[in-house]
C-alpha cells in the first residue's frame, strides 16, 4: 500500500518547537455528537455604556476612557504582571525552583465602535493599529526582554470583552515558548548559515500547496507542522525584519492588507466572526536587544479553534494533553479551503 497524506495517519515535525504533531486525516469521517459552540455573529451595538472599553465609559477602577476616535491604549486594570514586586528567594532545591517575574500589561482598543473587528476595518484603519503596535513596542522593548502583542478574538478563545482590542504583555524574562523558539532558530542558523524561516519561506513559495495569502512583503501559510485545524503562520519575506519595529511604511501597508485578507477569509469560512488567538514573535529585546539576532525572522501565528463548522471546535485534550498535539484534516487541505475563499469581500456584506 502506498502512503497517501490525506488518508493515512503520520507525524510531522515542528522545527520551531522541536515537537512532533500527529496527523490523522481519516478522522474527518467520524460523526460528531460532542460540544457545540454558539456561532458568533458580530451583531453588537456600536456603543454600549456598560462596556468598559467603549469611549467615555468609566472603568471599574474609576478611570474614565477618553472619547477616542482611533486606537486607545491603557494599562490593564487587572494585570498578570506588575513592575514593582519583590523577587522570590533563591532555592538550591532542584524540585522547587522559582525566579522573578516583573512586567506590565496593556490593553489596546483597535476602534471606538464595538461592532467592528479587524476584518471589517479599512486597510488604513488596520495600518493605524499596526503603527500603534510599533509605538508601544518601541517604548516597551527598551526595558523588557520580551514584548508580546496578542489578540484573543471571540468567546471560544476566552475573550471576555467583545470590543475590538488586543493585549500587550511585557516581561522581564524570556517566556518558555520564546526561549524554545530562540534556541531552535539559533541551532538551525549555526548548522545551515541561514535563518530557518527564510529557508521555509523559499520552499513554501516553490511548493505553493500551503499558501493562503501573499503579497510582496508577506506570506501566509498553513504551516506544514500546524496543530490547530486552520492555524496559519504569517511570515515576513525579508529575513532582515527581526521585529515589528523594523517595518517601513510600505511594509506596514502590506501587513495591513494581508491581515485584512486573512481575517476576511477566516470569517468567510463558516460565515461567522471567526475566533482565534494570534500573536507576533520576533527577536528578544531589552537586555538581549544587542545580542546577535541573525537567526530570527519576524512572524505571527494564528491559532483558531473551529474545526468543522461555526459551532464545532477542536479540543486539545486527552492524547493532546498527555502525549502530543494531533490534528485531523491535513495542513494542505486546510490551506486549500482558506485559499479558495474570498478574501476581499466580507460575508456580512451579502446580508
Amino acid at each position: 500500500m502506498d502512503f497517501v497524506a490525506t488518508e493515512h495517519q503520520h507525524q510531522r515535525f515542528n522545527p520551531l518547537t522541536g515537537q512532533w504533531i500527529l496527523v490523522s486525516p481519516h478522522r474527518m469521517l467520524r460523526p460528531w455528537s460532542g460540544q457545540q459552540e454558539a456561532p458568533q455573529k458580530n451583531d453588537l451595538p456600536e456603543f454600549d455604556p456598560k462596556n468598559p472599553l467603549c469611549p467615555g465609559v468609566v472603568r471599574q477602577n474609576g478611570e474614565k476612557n477618553p472619547n477616542y476616535e482611533s486606537t486607545f491604549v491603557f494599562t490593564n486594570d487587572f494585570p498578570a504582571l506588575l513592575e514593582d514586586v519583590p523577587i522570590p528567594p533563591a532555592s538550591d532545591d532542584p524540585l522547587f525552583q522559582t525566579r522573578g517575574a516583573r512586567g506590565t500589561c496593556r490593553v489596546m482598543c483597535f476602534h471606538p465602535k464595538s461592532n467592528k473587528t479587524l476584518p471589517t476595518l479599512t486597510p488604513k484603519e488596520i495600518e493605524t493599529v499596526i503603527e500603534a503596535w510599533i509605538k508601544e513596542f518601541n517604548e516597551l522593548s527598551k526595558k523588557y526582554t520580551w514584548v508580546q502583542i496578542f489578540e484573543n478574538k471571540g468567546a471560544a478563545m476566552g475573550c471576555s470583552n467583545p470590543h475590538p482590542h488586543c493585549q500587550i504583555w511585557s516581561c522581564s524574562f524570556l517566556p518558555s515558548e520564546a526561549e524554545t523558539k530562540d534556541r531552535n532558530l539559533r541551532e538551525y542558523f549555526k548548522k545551515h548559515g541561514r535563518p530557518l524561516l527564510e529557508d521555509y519561506v523559499k520552499k513554501e513559495l516553490v511548493k505553493r500547496e500551503r499558501i493562503v495569502v501573499e503579497n510582496e512583503d508577506f506570506l501566509v501559510v498553513v504551516p506544514f507542522w500546524a496543530c490547530w485545524p486552520f492555524e496559519t503562520l504569517l511570515l515576513a519575506r525579508d529575513s532582515k525584519i527581526k521585529r515589528i519595529n523594523d517595518l517601513n511604511a510600505s511594509q506596514v501597508r502590506n501587513l495591513a492588507l494581508v491581515i485584512k485578507e486573512l481575517t476576511i477569509k477566516y470569517d468567510n469560512l463558516f460565515n461567522c466572526s471567526f475566533p482565534y488567538s494570534m500573536g507576533f514573535h520576533g527577536a528578544p529585546t531589552g537586555e538581549l536587544a544587542d545580542n546577535d539576532a541573525s537567526h530570527w525572522t519576524f512572524h505571527a501565528i494564528y491559532y483558531p479553534p473551529l474545526l468543522r463548522s461555526a459551532s464545532v471546535r477542536k479540543f486539545m485534550v486527552g492524547f493532546e494533553l498527555l502525549c502530543q498535539s494531533q490534528r485531523d484534516l491535513t495542513p494542505e487541505q486546510a490551506a486549500e479551503r482558506l485559499r479558495n475563499l474570498d478574501g476581499k469581500k466580507h460575508y456580512s456584506e451579502n446580508e
